[in-house]
């Protein structure tokens, strides 16, 4: 699966698409200080595990938090047949 666009860390808005039942979700912060929230709609991810699509749109929530800053990125993963 790939993000569309190539991941930037000033656009917090990005589309993927798969077939796949599954793929893995990892998030990796330039600063190891920093805290990674990752949710599949509701459903919790941990950092680096697969999550699980339904068919069609699939909203990704990843909220990195260092100290008081944090950003927001979402991406919306389609799944098709």
């Amino acid at each position: 699966m790939t993000l569309t666009p190539s991941f930037d860390p000033d656009a917090t808005e990005y589309t993927a698409n798969t077939t796949n039942a599954t793929n893995t979700i990892t998030a990796t912060p330039e600063d190891d200080e920093a805290t990674v929230t990752i949710l599949n709609g509701e459903t919790p991810v941990s950092n680096g595990a697969a999550a699980t699509w339904a068919e069609g749109a699939n909203t990704v929530t990843i909220t990195v938090k260092n100290g008081a800053a944090q950003k927001v990125y979402t991406a919306t993963v389609t799944k098709s047949t």
